[in-house]
């Protein structure tokens, strides 16, 4: 026979008072279950059972009960409990109940420093959901808590309370002296007002004693301070650095400088394979006869690390060098892929500029047969082919060989007219008609562009233009805006060649010779 809810309720009394252990813990949970708000106050009782079970089922219960009245006191008790499970219910249930009153939001300020690192989630989601940062120093500390989900909350807080003044005081003591992994954070959102006070503190960091991320992070700090003796503290300490991580920071940071002290270091750390990259893009942004000579070495030398030969390659493209073409092509090839995105990218600098007569076809060639190896590069390999008429008849090979969606898009995007044309142009209206059916969303957009600049560009009607209109006409019921846009765009392109031959919006003819 099934117990009634009065029933229940009566049996879970009962075992509250008469039961075992986990009797009298599983009944607090029931009632907290079944009960009703009178019931409370035998919960409450039950909160300070001598067994942590029941104590911690009574947590439980008053979270379910859902009566938060006079809750406060007793629950901010049970997250003191000596046992973290008690704690860990204790603030379940005061965050399922809402609660605001003082001595909870104390409490959940006090598990900020709980041992047990779910509690100090919960302290933190419940903080973040009252709006108030709790205890300024505990959450501070945080930043440097070695489990990665307290370690991220505390920093979105202490970002989202930085103007408070405990919270900012205790930032700027943590970026001063605090715990490393804590200090670290400080000093990345240190206020600039602070910076002069602490300016011969950091300047003596800068050149020793804190650990490396804490270094890094000084040096990120003392280059957003513009005043030449500051600037001058960098250089010397990049001239004396012995740490590769910190060098690579310093360089990376004093690049846009542009400052010939750059050369010397950024040379000796060119080897070296943390800091290469760093040094590459250095010497790229100081520029000069040393600089090329440096980087041309790199990029011919078969033992430079994948790393710097990558920012090597892209440096040198920035640089605009009369070689680079040569000496970045055959880089496409290379096993790393960082190699090949380093490569590619130093091309697409060189295109901004326009690829010299004897280079084009080269490029188009070797970036055609690679135009689908990355497929987070797709867009940087189409910028720098467009516009490349020698690249076209490898494209028009490639539209319906690719099982890429992303090439097939960027393949037909360089067929379009509109972009380069040769002597096949005229007959590509093939390759946009087919793929209006395609799968992918941004192919069906490009071949319709791809048709809209085909009767713009040639001056000329397709064959099948009544069967071409109806297909473009059926894209209105296409799930994709861009794509509908793209085929209203094509319809009013052949609407506007039937104006200007004289004729109508539909059935339109090309004129007879």
């Amino acid at each position: 026979m099934r117990m009634t809810t009065e029933h229940q309720v009566a049996f879970f009394l009962r075992e509250l008072e008469t039961g075992d252990t986990w009797r009298r813990a599983a009944a607090a949970k029931g009632l907290g279950k079944t009960g009703a708000a009178e019931h409370a106050v035998v919960l409450v009782r039950a909160a300070t059972d001598p067994a942590p079970e029941v104590r911690e089922g009574a947590a439980v219960g008053l979270g379910r009960l859902g009566v938060s009245a006079g809750l406060a006191e007793t629950l901010s008790t049970l997250m003191d409990d000596d046992d973290p499970w008690v704690r860990r219910k204790a603030s379940l249930a005061s965050i399922r109940l809402g609660l605001r009153d003082r001595e909870v939001v104390n409490a959940y300020g006090r598990l900020l420093g709980d041992p047990d690192y779910h509690l100090r989630i919960n302290a933190l989601e419940a903080l973040r959901e009252l709006g108030v940062p709790g205890d300024g120093p505990a959450l501070v500390r945080l930043m440097g808590d070695p489990i990665p989900g307290v370690r991220d909350r505390a920093h979105a807080m202490v970002l989202e309370f930085r103007e408070a003044p405990d919270i900012e005081a205790e930032v700027v003591r943590t970026a001063l002296c605090g715990e490393d992994d804590a200090r670290v954070l400080a000093l990345w959102m240190l206020p600039d007002q602070h910076v002069d006070r602490l300016l011969p503190s950091l300047l003596k960091d800068l050149t020793g004693g804190p650990s490396t991320e804490v270094r890094c992070a000084v040096v990120f700090r003392l280059t957003r301070v513009k005043r030449p003796e500051v600037r001058d503290a960098l250089f010397a300490a990049l001239e004396a650095e012995r740490d590769p991580k910190v060098a690579s920071h310093l360089l990376f940071l004093l690049q846009r400088s542009r400052d010939e002290r750059l050369l010397g270091p950024a040379s000796r750390w060119l080897s070296d394979e943390r800091a290469g990259p760093s040094a590459a893009a250095a010497l790229a942004a100081v520029g000069g006869k040393s600089a090329t000579r440096l980087l041309r070495a790199q990029l011919t030398d078969p033992t430079t690390a994948p790393g710097t030969l990558a920012a090597a390659a892209t440096a040198y493209g920035d640089m605009g060098r009369w070689d680079a073409v040569w000496l970045l092509l055959p880089l496409l090839d290379h096993a790393r892929p960082e190699v090949y995105e380093g490569a590619l990218r130093g091309l697409d600098a060189l295109a901004d500029a326009g690829f010299r007569p004897w280079e084009r076809a080269a490029v188009a060639r070797r970036l055609v047969a690679r135009l689908g190896l990355n497929s987070t590069l797709v867009g940087v390999a189409e910028r720098v082919l467009t516009g490349l008429t020698e690249a076209l008849p490898g494209l028009r090979k490639l539209v319906d060989r690719t099982t890429s969606p992303m090439v097939r898009a960027a393949a037909l995007a360089l067929l379009d007219p509109h972009n380069a044309t040769d002597a096949g142009t005229p007959h590509d209206l093939p390759l946009f008609v087919r793929h209006l059916d395609d799968e992918n969303t941004w192919v069906r957009k490009t071949a319709a562009e791809g048709i809209a600049h085909w009767v713009e560009e040639t001056g000329t009607l397709p064959p099948g233009e009544e069967r071409l209109r109806d297909r473009l006409t059926a894209l209105d019921s296409d799930p994709s805006e861009f794509v509908r846009e793209a085929a209203a765009q094509a319809l009013r392109a052949l609407d506007d060649w039937c104006g200007a031959a004289g004729g109508g919006p539909r059935g339109c003819h090309p004129p007879g010779p």
